[in-house]
């Protein structure tokens, strides 16, 4: 019985959503907190990865998403796009601000910030 319980107790911390492994808490303000739990609950579907090796249905966001521009980011939250439900019935505008505020201070991936560079790309 104890062996099953720790076993559970692994698969659950295991599979936690990534977006609360990108940034320690104790680094985020109070609006950023607020954004973190939200991408998990309203945007983690599709855009965190369940699990090591897993691909999402959503590009992983990013300070670097949408090359930094935090309207362009609103604006893709509020309306959607061809793959993507628009949130502005569901999410208040000061949830979104929280949701992007909570982006931009998750870094890039190595390998987009070098591609990136490479391109000539400015941050």
């Amino acid at each position: 019985m104890k062996h099953r319980i720790k076993t559970l107790l692994f698969l659950l911390v295991a599979l936690m959503p990534a977006a609360h492994a990108q940034q320690p808490a104790a680094n985020l303000n109070k609006t950023q907190l607020l954004g973190r739990h939200l991408l998990a609950q309203s945007c983690g579907i599709c855009h965190l990865q369940p699990g090591l090796g897993s691909v999402t249905y959503g590009p992983t966001l990013n300070k670097a998403t949408v090359a930094g521009n935090d309207a362009v980011m609103r604006a893709l939250i509020v309306n959607g796009t061809d793959r993507m439900p628009g949130f502005q019935h569901y999410l208040k505008p000061a949830e979104i601000n929280a949701i992007i505020a909570y982006v931009r201070t998750v870094p890039a991936p190595a390998a987009l910030a070098s591609n990136d560079t490479q391109k000539g790309v400015a941050r």
